[in-house]
């Protein structure tokens, strides 16, 4: 997971619950802060949608978490990357208001610090670590969406509920609201296929569904059951933000 300064160290601020926030410099951090408003959002809300400016930029709190949607057709989107307490929505690596080519909607329900393009460009201009940061995160976020193309077009529908489980999972927590419909939705597949991977998943003990809730019981089968494709992801992430110890941060801030 992104870098946070170990407690008791000089530069340890309590945490945001956003992972993005608490890597940063307490200056930057300070700016976004204050120039930002923190608001609560439901499941369904849309941050934003295709083709529309993107005017703010939105930084998830767990358990908050946040599918970006492809339209396939007027009748069909399908997900392509999720993003969580790891991360930001909108407005990372561009310069201004610049229309969107996904839709943001809200996957579970949560708490998100949204502060205007404005000064999210200031703090960019002022402080190359916020910059870098930006970049590598965007580099992170790319790695998932080209992985998600790859598993959609290649993996069975088993492995890739499991990758997608195990993702929402490290964002959201053990619980997840989160009904079947939705599920095959963002899968892009039939609710009956789905159906039937989550009674299989739930009858062998890896995940429990009840009214609603997804949760998973026995992660370790489960990653077993998933693709490749978690881990790949989960390693570059991991990889190109680094820890507290990384070289491109020492690097930043000389």
């Amino acid at each position: 997971m992104p870098y946070s300064p170990p407690p008791g160290s000089p530069e340890a601020t309590p945490s945001t619950g956003n992972a993005l926030l608490d890597m940063m410099p307490r200056e930057q951090r300070d700016a976004l802060e204050g120039a930002g408003e923190t608001i609560t959002l439901g499941t369904g809300e849309v941050l934003f949608d295709s083709g529309r400016n993107i005017e703010r930029t939105y930084f998830p709190m767990q358990p908050m978490m946040v599918s970006l949607l492809v339209e396939v057709d007027d009748h069909r989107r399908v997900e392509v990357a999720t993003i969580g307490q790891e991360g930001a929505i909108g407005g990372i690596v561009s310069c201004g208001d610049l229309p969107a080519y996904t839709r943001a909607e809200v996957q579970v329900a949560g708490r998100v610090l949204a502060v205007g393009m404005e000064a999210v460009e200031k703090v960019k201009r002022d402080s190359l670590v916020i910059r870098d940061l930006f970049c590598r995160y965007a580099d992170a976020l790319l790695a998932q969406i080209m992985q998600s193309v790859a598993c959609n077009a290649f993996h069975p529908i088993e492995a890739r509920a499991a990758r997608w489980l195990l993702t929402a999972q490290d964002r959201a927590g053990d619980k997840l609201a989160l009904t079947q419909s939705a599920l095959a939705a963002l899968l892009g597949v039939q609710r009956t296929s789905v159906n039937a991977v989550a009674r299989q998943l739930q009858d062998e003990g890896l995940i429990q569904y009840r009214r609603g809730i997804v949760s998973v019981t026995d992660r370790e089968e489960l990653e077993h059951r998933a693709c490749e494709c978690y881990k790949s992801v989960k390693r570059h992430f991991d990889k190109v933000l680094g820890s507290a110890d990384a070289n491109w941060i020492d690097n930043c801030s000389r």
